[in-house]
């Protein structure tokens, strides 16, 4: 099939070739992608720490990854590796430990677990204050050395840009829930300037602690209903109360479409459009108007050079919390007009959970194997509609449908948004 080289501004048409995906539903597209669309929950009670007192005690976990005392950031790296190197392998470019663009990682901020705190006050010898000179002094000793490696921020990217021999300088970020969707737009961007030709983005959360339990409960953002675990997630649903904390990582490799071509390779779709818009209306909340998201989507459409009658699907951001979804159905609303009741929107998140930084790889990839496959996953578990969002929301059954252009949107804690458009065959 012959794809256009250039988009309609004259800019080079950007061609995804490879995808890889790690969920709490298994590894690789193929188990997740079966599951998924057969509307399983990957979503179970932790068993990894003790939960007594938690008012949350289930989340989407990645334990099949997990071994026992494995800091987050070492799952982060291991789970990034693992998603980019089916990604790389699918696109069949470049050559073990050299891979011909740069990598754009969006994760989690790091910081040291509390087990590991103590365990360094402990070695400190002191009864009270700790004292910076203290630190300093265990610090330096090779017990503690790892602790300290891993607590770097930029540090996992530069492991991955060495494992995989990925070009310049790494580029690690956080943009909150839409972190996954700003590591592809700034490799389509990247792209779109002429600096490279390809690039690997990749989004990998593994923020399962009781830290953030702790945090995002006293935030009134989880679901406290944890039985049973699988029916917890109900994005739209009238009767929901909050996301499902959750680890995953995807990663996409990214390629100019004429570079795609005069390699041979296969096509697996277009990220056609991005868009990004931020606001300062709360630190955490985004404004309930849903003006910002109504930006996004209207700022990747622009983009995109399609306008909202050209969508097919929408994969909603969908976290399950009573404003967000709410906001979104706003958004929607104010964007496709009289369309909003009749296109198919769906959430991922009703089966995964909310992987936090890692979602907009995730989803990116979920609508991609959408569009491929032309059946759109369900939202499970909505058995109460909330009439107040009049959407059609997929409930409870996958559904065969024509998709050529889909829309994912991500939308962040303190209003930072990206949407990302995505096609299959082209125009």
């Amino acid at each position: 099939m012959a794809y256009a080289t250039k988009d309609k501004a004259g800019r080079p048409v950007i061609a995804v070739t490879g995808i890889g995906i790690i969920t709490s539903l298994g590894t690789g597209k193929e188990d997740n992608w079966k599951k998924l669309v057969a509307g399983q929950s990957g979503i179970r009670r932790i068993t990894r720490f003790p939960t007594d007192g938690l008012r949350t005690t289930i989340a989407g976990t990645v334990d099949h990854e997990y071994e026992p005392g494995m800091a987050p950031s070492v799952m982060t790296e291991k789970i990034a590796r693992t998603v980019g190197e089916e990604a790389i392998a699918q696109a069949g470019i470049g050559s073990k430990g050299r891979f011909p663009g740069p990598l754009f990682l969006a994760m989690a901020p790091i910081e040291l677990e509390w087990p590991h705190r103590f365990d360094l006050a402990g070695a400190t010898g002191a009864n009270e204050t700790v004292s910076y000179a203290d630190l300093v002094r265990v610090a330096t000793q090779p017990r503690f050395a790892p602790y300290f490696e891993m607590s770097k921020y930029g540090i996992v990217g530069e492991h991955l840009a060495d494992h995989f021999g990925t070009e310049g300088s790494p580029i690690s970020l956080t943009t909150a829930c839409a972190s996954g969707g700003t590591a592809i737009q700034l490799g389509v961007e990247t792209i779109r300037r002429g600096d490279c030709e390809v690039a690997l983005a990749i989004g990998a959360d593994t923020s399962v602690t009781p830290e953030s339990l702790v945090r995002f409960s006293l935030l009134s953002a989880l679901s406290a209903q944890n039985d049973p675990p699988e029916q917890t997630s109900k994005p739209f649903s009238k009767n929901r109360d909050g996301f499902v904390l959750a680890e995953g990582a995807a990663a996409l490799v990214l390629e100019s479409m004429e570079h795609a071509q005069a390699r041979g390779a296969k096509i697996l779709g277009i990220v056609q459009g991005c868009g990004e818009k931020s606001d300062n209306f709360h630190r955490t909340r985004s404004s309930p108007n849903g003006r910002p998201i109504i930006g996004c989507m209207q700022n990747a459409f622009t983009d995109a050079g399609i306008s909202p009658d050209d969508v097919d699907y929408i994969n909603a951001h969908g976290t399950s919390t009573p404003e967000n979804d709410k906001m979104e159905y706003t958004g929607v609303a104010a964007v496709f007009g009289e369309r909003a009741q009749r296109v198919p929107i769906s959430s991922n998140k009703s089966m995964i959970g909310h992987t936090l930084t890692a979602a907009g790889a995730v989803e990116a990839v979920f609508t991609l194997l959408t569009i491929q496959n032309q059946r759109i996953p369900p939202t499970i578990n909505h058995k109460v509609p909330d009439p107040a969002i009049p959407l059609d929301v997929v409930p409870n059954v996958a559904r065969d449908a024509k998709i050529r252009t889909a829309i994912s949107n991500s939308f962040g804690f303190g209003g930072q948004n990206v949407c990302l458009v995505l096609a299959g065959e082209p125009a």
